[in-house]
């Protein structure tokens, strides 16, 4: 019986929200953390837009920076799954510390666990899950949602190649020791020429640029790289030269589960603030809550975040289970968004003018979300996708 079967089977029969007791256990362990360690700290760090050091240091200590690495690099040994989980109980309480775990495993460590070679796992997968941020450098100033018109360019000078570019809008960029980064090695071939590379920020000719001064997940730094005769070694080529667009396409449909388990996480925390001041605010004699017109808002929040809540599940149980999940993670990241969005927004209404300040947490819930609809693939991305697989019969 193949592996994809034995996973198919043994979620036969419960639905996808059920968990496994090793499941609910890891998701204990992270709500404490995230309720004991994180909360006291999301205001500071949001103001101050930069994560506390501490705090990443006991994602690292927690084990939370290699949930999928294999235990003999020094990783949890976990499933993408488990990974989908923290990511959702961390950013329900703050996204900027869900994104920071989301990029580490679902992006750098898994391309590092699909792609590299022996020797590049032994290097740096066991600095990954223990002290060393990563971060996936994809995105340039006029390579966006059209990510192979990227102008960074590698040269092949014998033994280590030299790049040359500048990469925007990288998140962990200034924590980030180790990038996954993209460049063209032959302009000539389109984008058969994209080759990824795995760089150190201590490379010569490598710097960290400008940081964003960003509307939402402002702790999460978002930073401008440069390149300048960045000096790469040969090995230090993740997968074959060329094939960077493969390593890109792959590993990012991976990581739009990642964005719907934070937009989850984002979703969750706004309802929990939503039913706990409704049923606190007194108008008229009695608690908001009380109230049809409210309880129907409630409502559709609830099932908003359900249905959420099912999609990103689904994906990443496909995604373990070994089945093409590229249609169901397109759709898991778009409806998320737009459910962190809406029902972040309509928390803030819930709240009143309490709500548009930011002495109440609703408003953050906000202004996070709307980054859902825009990295690791737009929601008008996210459509065309999900449009060329139905039309091409691959529902």
């Amino acid at each position: 019986m193949s592996q994809s079967q034995t996973a198919i089977e043994e979620l036969a029969g419960r639905p996808l929200t059920t968990l496994s007791e090793d499941e609910q256990m890891f998701r204990a362990s992270v709500r404490e953390f995230a309720e004991g360690e994180l909360r006291p700290r999301v205001e500071e760090m949001d103001e101050k837009g930069k994560l506390d050091p501490a705090l990443i240091k006991q994602c690292f200590d927690l084990g939370l920076m290699g949930i999928e690495t294999p235990d003999e690099f020094g990783g949890a040994g976990s499933s993408f799954f488990t990974a989908i989980l923290a990511v959702e109980e961390l950013s329900r309480v703050d996204a900027s510390v869900g994104v920071l775990v989301d990029v580490q495993n679902t992006l750098v460590n898994n391309a590092l666990i699909r792609w590299g070679n022996q020797e590049q796992k032994e290097k740096y997968l066991p600095e990954l899950a223990s002290d060393k941020v990563g971060a996936y450098a994809l995105s340039e100033a006029g390579s966006g949602s059209d990510a192979f018109a990227m102008q960074t360019r590698a040269v092949d000078r014998g033994d280590h190649y030299l790049l040359n570019g500048q990469k925007l809008w990288i998140t962990n960029g200034n924590e980030a020791e180790i990038f996954v980064l993209f460049a063209n090695a032959n302009p000539e071939a389109g984008y058969r020429g994209i080759t990824a590379f795995i760089v150190e920020k201590n490379f010569e000719g490598f710097s960290v640029g400008k940081k964003e001064n960003k509307l939402g997940i402002r702790a999460s730094s978002t930073t401008e790289l440069i390149l300048a005769d960045c000096k790469v070694p040969k090995e230090n080529v993740l997968g074959e030269a060329g094939k960077g667009y493969k390593v890109s396409i792959e590993t990012l449909n991976e990581g739009r589960i990642g964005i719907g388990a934070q937009m989850i996480g984002i979703t969750r925390g706004a309802l929990d603030a939503a039913i706990a001041y409704t049923g606190e605010r007194q108008q008229f004699g009695k608690s908001i809550n009380q109230f049809q017109g409210v309880q129907f808002q409630l409502a559709e929040m609830a099932t908003q975040l359900e249905a959420a809540r099912l999609m990103v599940y689904n994906a990443a149980r496909m995604k373990d289970a070994g089945l093409n999940f590229v249609k169901e993670a397109a759709m898991a990241k778009l409806y998320s968004s737009r459910a962190a969005e809406r029902v972040s927004s309509l928390a803030i209404e819930l709240y009143g003018g309490y709500g548009y300040v930011k002495d109440y947490p609703v408003e953050k819930y906000w202004r996070d979300s709307k980054i859902g609809a825009i990295y690791e693939g737009t929601s008008n991305m996210q459509l065309q996708t999900i449009a060329k697989l139905i039309i091409g019969g691959k529902q």
